[in-house]
């Protein structure tokens, strides 16, 4: 791509060593410049969260996005720019055409370099656009035929962010009219058994991979879904099975490897993991930061540690929220454990139960493993208030929560802040009270009085002893404010 974006438009001066989002940008575009750019990356972020609609911040965030190889996440920034934020930013539009020349999307990137050209004819890129369309001409002769390859790619794009934001049914949807369209595009059947899966639906996932197997025989991508299915739906003997049968299959294409490599890591046979992911690293296999994470995990359970610390590395330059999951911080046993017990809140019969298991989840360091597999999406298409409170403490999917479910989010924390793990059935106490008090009128803003007062009455009810004045003092709320909350939990309780 080779150009950043030029500040046409005025910006807050940058006041040293304020920590505003002109700072934040400042530095990303000095990082930009050194060609830095997971650094740039980070800052560029940094500034757009603190400022979300300074519209050149967002571009420049998409610019570097797109430079490291980041194209569907570049784009929806591009988009939000041209739609939400500065209509009038055409070079957007070029950037448009770049990214979607690079992912052989050819007619779209036609459209896209077309348009910048129209908006913008003597722009600061019309003629890298002009050698663009020149490109895309020779590489597009057969323009119908491509159209249609075009349209696939683009339906399993789509499929591919929707499955990785949570939006699971439109997510079959989409694959479905794959399916319809291109009945032996075995990709779309393995990513529908994914959504089934997800879903919580692990029957119809099964019958999906049973169909692609019956119909495509060995299909690698099928197998290795297949054992993670059995995986976590606890089927020992199957897994088993299939690892061995696995351990036994020797890919040719790259991305087979990849895939046999992270599947024996996910299910914890590290040593088979090692065997394909160090063979990856060493012909100098381009991953992302879910390669460099199952490499530095396989490469630590099999006792290479100087590889494991040297992959981590990588890991937190491409996704620095990852720091704390270090492979060396917890034992197999304890992650194993604290699946366990998440899961099984989760496959609790009551609603305040889900709730916590979804809380605890969100704590949790293994959270996106959790997320992807949980068998609590079975409970989201009947159940709106488990939907909400999922939406908000784990797929952030939703912009229009209700403020009661931050609310009552803001209470557990509160009680959780000052209790931890002591006591787990206090905070099942709490989201039963919550369920209870969505009846009334109740409504939970003053969080630190609605938590001291689940926490006093509970505690009461075990038959400790705890004094009104204690739980005032702990939670920083008057004596008053503790007893007026203290009748209304007793009465949602009784």
């Amino acid at each position: 791509m080779g150009k950043q974006l030029k500040p046409n438009r005025s910006t807050a001066k940058i006041i040293p060593f304020v920590q505003s989002g002109e700072y934040y940008f400042e530095k990303g575009i000095n990082a930009y410049r050194r060609r830095d750019l997971y650094k740039a990356k980070k800052y560029l972020e940094r500034a757009v969260q603190l400022n979300a609609r300074e519209a050149m911040f967002v571009s420049q965030l998409a610019v570097v996005l797109a430079e490291l190889g980041e194209y569907q996440a570049s784009n929806q920034l591009f988009f939000k720019v041209i739609h939400e934020l500065d209509r009038e930013m055409n070079e957007c539009f070029y950037f448009l055409a770049n990214n979607y020349a690079h992912l052989g999307l050819f007619r779209e990137a036609m459209k896209y370099a077309e348009t910048y050209l129209e908006r913008d004819p003597n722009g600061d890129f019309a003629d890298e656009t002009e050698d663009l369309i020149e490109l895309l001409s020779i590489e597009n002769e057969d323009y119908d035929e491509i159209g249609n390859q075009d349209d696939l790619i683009v339906k399993q794009e789509k499929a591919r962010t929707l499955l990785e934001k949570g939006d699971f049914r439109d997510a079959i949807n989409v694959l479905e009219s794959i399916i319809a369209d291109y009945p032996e595009f075995w990709s779309a059947y393995n990513n529908l058994a994914l959504a089934h899966f997800y879903m919580g639906n692990a029957k119809r996932a099964q019958e999906i991979i049973h169909e692609v197997l019956e119909r495509n025989p060995g299909n690698l991508h099928a197998l290795c879904n297949r054992l993670v299915f059995y995986y976590y739906l606890r089927d020992d003997k199957q897994v088993d099975r299939l690892v061995q049968q696995l351990a036994r299959v020797h890919p040719f294409l790259v991305e087979h490897r990849y895939k046999l490599g992270a599947t024996f890591a996910l299910v914890g046979r590290f040593d088979l993991a090692f065997k394909w992911l160090r063979h990856l690293y060493k012909i100098r296999f381009d991953g992302d930061y879910s390669f460099y994470y199952w490499l530095s995990y396989a490469a630590y359970y099999t006792g290479h540690d100087q590889l494991a610390k040297t992959a981590w590395e990588k890991v937190i330059n491409l996704s620095p929220d990852k720091q704390g999951q270090e492979p060396w911080n917890d034992s197999p046993l304890f992650i194993q454990k604290e699946i366990e017990k998440i899961t099984q809140w989760l496959n609790g019969t009551k609603t305040e139960e889900i709730l916590y298991g979804l809380y605890l989840m969100s704590k949790s360091l293994y959270k996106n493993e959790l997320v992807a597999y949980s068998n609590v999406k079975r409970h989201m298409a009947n159940h709106p208030l488990i939907k909400q409170f999922a939406d908000y403490v784990l797929f952030e999917t939703n912009p229009l929560i209700p403020v009661y479910i931050a609310d009552s989010h803001l209470v557990i924390n509160r009680l959780w802040e000052k209790n931890h793990f002591d006591d787990e059935k206090m905070y099942i106490t709490w989201f039963y009270i919550f369920v209870k008090a969505l009846e009334t009128t109740e409504h939970f803003s003053n969080h630190s009085a609605w938590a001291a007062a689940t926490e006093y009455v509970w505690r009461q009810q075990q038959g400790q002893y705890i004094t009104q004045k204690f739980i005032a003092e702990k939670y920083n709320v008057s004596l008053s404010t503790v007893k007026k909350y203290v009748k209304k939990v007793k009465e949602l309780l009784s």
